[in-house]
């Protein structure tokens, strides 16, 4: 095993840390070393050798990428560039632990001379360009807000309108700028309290049909419209709700917002995407839509009717005449191919360019000035960024670095790009298309960074049960030593089909995992996108089929050929799909590993069908309903509450209260298993959390208890 150059000049500069720890702490106690020395030599040698530990000591202390420093990382946001071509205006968000919340700061970055400056306040939000390089955005002041514009160059702020206290999720202005349309919630039904108004105090809820949570909130009478406002003289008029008389959101939450709207070029169409249904109808289906809303006679058109699932992501070109969009054609199954879309507006002739190509698409950005459009995807592992020429169809990977791109913002003859990988947190870089060159030009966390030393990702590939080839991720804990064997950890991924791309996470992190002494095996198991349309649509169905034979073939390979890797020392942990998988492997693991840390897990399959919200997804990667005749062997086959039985390993099991994707009882019923047969085991609750953990100090109590839950079992020797 060979060390990398970056390992080796991480350990030259820890000799020299080490070194001048050492004499910073001798100059600071020598006068003391004198006066003792000066009774017996003995005393001397004592404290010199006291001293030279405490150094090491405060150097291992220090050197640790800790949880506590991963929340002090800035997180960089929103990255949009002037036409002109000048700025770059990004957001930054800092993490107080002690008041338990994040504050966004707003920055312009000269591309020029890479300088940056802070602008706004961050009661700011909603940023956008505008074609004369102001910027608009939405302020609240007090229970009001307010449009306002924003000039770099001079420093001054105008209002533009003032929305009073309605309520305002977004907001998108036509290019001309006479025009801007806005997310605001309208009651589309009523509830109890309408029915019953004289029992104020009562508190209850009466559903009659599906969909009545998502994901970690509880349905409202109310939900998002689009609204249209026109500019007159000063100040702007409201002119309809776009959606008037429908009772369906304007966009689909809850990831959904007015990224999904864009205005045709002239500022008379808004093209927007939403799942116009309700209840159990948009429980079971995927299919949404991108419609066409004509501002001259309020009359809407659906352009995809022919495609039967997500439509997302509309897009118009730079001379006004193509509508680009991403495309699923199958209902129910949201992790079907993402197909790149376009049409000619018009004689509404529509084309794909994915046609042909085994990938599926994460995002889309038309070139300034061209008929060319960037796009990701995820690929081997990581997600790169490719060209597609629209006349010609013609695809082209642009980049083929060990890192994630999640963000292209397209200049005429550069990309600007959010690159970020499983050791560096987000950061905003420069493509040059001429010469295929890259330039990382904030930095904004290398003060915080400098100090610490880099675990090692290496990439392996493994052969499967079935004969194929398996990417795993092996990330080597920094200061790696080859004479010592390190406690390792199978990483299981969620989803079920979402990659192990170079992502940089806030819960599971791996340079953290890493600095903490841990070897981690991250493989891209059956199910994961970026290998094949084949190879991620064969985890629906057999969820504890050949993805389980993945993780032991990743976990066994390991231990084989790396000889570092304590085989009495594995465990193995994941959320979501990842926490399922760790219940079902602690039924078939015979005695592989040590410990699990299961969060979020589905653990009985027929519960959980019963309790969760979006049902396409049950009735796809499930099979549906476990009350069918034809469903009875796919239940048993896959739930791994039919496995506790063999169960015989300690388990953490972690949940959210407020996650409604994959309810608490899962976690509860597992943990009810672990402690009725006497199995050591702990159960870690998060009431105000849904399935992640984003508030300050959930995450890091929660990493101190997955650490202190591992270690015990797994640092031994530490």
């Amino acid at each position: 095993m060979f060390l990398t150059l970056s390992l080796k000049v991480s350990v030259v500069l820890q000799i020299n840390c080490i070194l001048v720890q050492f004499w910073r702490n001798f100059l600071v106690v020598f006068p003391y070393f004198y006066l003792l020395a000066m009774k017996d030599m003995r005393n001397f040698l004592l404290l010199g050798a006291i001293i030279l530990c405490f150094s090491g000591i405060t150097h291992a202390q220090s050197n640790e990428f800790t949880i506590e420093t991963l929340w002090k990382l800035k997180r960089i946001s929103g990255t949009k560039v002037s036409p002109n071509e000048k700025w770059i205006l990004f957001q930054s968000t800092s993490y107080e632990m002690e008041k338990n919340k994040g504050t966004t700061v707003n920055y312009l970055l000269d591309l020029a001379t890479k300088e940056k400056k802070e602008i706004l306040s961050s009661s700011v939000y909603n940023i956008d360009w505008t074609p004369t390089n102001q910027l608009v955005f939405l302020e609240t002041e007090g229970s009001n807000t307010h449009l306002s514009k924003y000039d770099p160059v001079n420093g001054t702020k105008t209002l533009l309108h003032n929305f009073g206290d309605t309520g305002i999720d977004g907001f998108v202005m036509s290019a001309d700028g006479n025009r801007f349309a806005t997310l605001e919630s309208v009651k589309i039904k009523e509830d109890v309290y309408d029915k019953y108004p004289d029992l104020p105090l009562a508190k209850a809820r009466v559903e009659d049909n599906l969909m009545y949570r998502h994901w970690n909130a509880w349905s409202t009478t109310m939900a998002p419209h689009l609204f249209w406002y026109e500019k007159n003289g000063s100040d702007f008029t409201k002119k309809r709700d776009v959606m008037f008389g429908e009772n369906f959101p304007s966009v689909t939450g809850p990831f959904g917002g007015i990224e999904s709207v864009c205005w045709s070029l002239d500022g008379t169409v808004l093209y927007y995407s939403t799942k116009k249904k309700s209840g159990k109808e948009f429980a079971v289906s995927t299919n949404s839509e991108i419609y066409a809303f004509r501002t001259a006679d309020n009359i809407t058109t659906t352009l995809s009717s022919a495609h039967k699932g997500y439509d997302t992501d509309p897009k118009i070109n730079y001379n006004g005449k193509t509508l680009a969009w991403l495309s699923m054609d199958e209902d129910g199954n949201e992790a079907s191919k993402n197909k790149l879309r376009i049409m000619d507006l018009a004689s509404r002739v529509e084309k794909e360019l994915t046609l042909n190509w085994d990938l599926s698409v994460e995002s889309l950005t038309w070139h300034p000035t061209k008929d060319i459009i960037f796009i990701t995807a995820a690929v081997k592992g990581r997600k790169m960024v490719f060209q597609v020429e629209v006349a010609s169809g013609k695809i082209t990977q642009l980049t083929n670095e060990v890192c994630d791109f999640v963000n292209v913002v397209a200049l005429k003859d550069r990309l600007i790009l959010e690159r970020q990988s499983m050791i560096d947190p987000t950061d905003i870089w420069v493509y040059t298309t001429k010469t295929k060159s890259m330039e990382n030009i904030t930095k904004i966390n290398d003060e915080i960074l400098k100090n610490f030393p880099v675990p090692t990702v290496q990439e392996k590939w493994y052969t499967t049960t079935d004969g194929k080839k398996l990417l795993s991720w092996v990330i080597l804990p920094p200061d790696f030593d080859v004479d010592q064997k390190y406690p390792t950890l199978l990483y299981c991924q969620g989803g079920p089909q979402s990659p192990v791309s170079q992502y940089f996470s806030y819960r599971w992190n791996f340079r953290v995992m890493a600095s903490h002494g841990y070897i981690i095996v991250a493989p891209n198991r059956r199910g994961l996108p970026g290998f094949g349309e084949e190879w991620n649509a064969q985890i629906s169905k057999d969820w504890g089929g050949q993805a389980m034979q993945d993780y032991l073939v990743a976990i066994d390979s390991s231990v084989a050929q790396i000889p570092n890797i304590d085989k009495e020392r594995l465990g193995a942990v994941g959320a979501s799909y990842g926490g399922y998988s760790v219940y079902y492997l602690a039924g078939i693991h015979n005695n592989r590993f040590k410990t699990f840390v299961s969060h979020c897990g589905l653990f009985n399959l027929e519960s959980w069908y019963g309790t969760t919200e979006e049902m396409f997804f049950a009735n796809h990667d499930i099979g549906g309903p476990y009350w069918l005749p034809e469903n009875k062997e796919l239940y048993a086959k896959n739930s791994p509450h039919k496995m506790v039985d063999k169960w015989n390993t300690p388990m953490l099991v972690i949940h959210g209260g407020k996650d409604f994707r994959v309810p608490e009882t899962e976690g509860m019923q597992a943990f009810q298993v672990l402690q009725t047969k006497n199995i050591p085991s702990k159960y870690l609750y998060f009431p105000d959390e849904g399935h992640w953990i984003t508030k300050p100090q959930n995450g890091v109590l929660w990493y101190r208890e997955y650490f202190d839950w591992l270690d015990t079992y797994l640092m031994k020797t530490r």
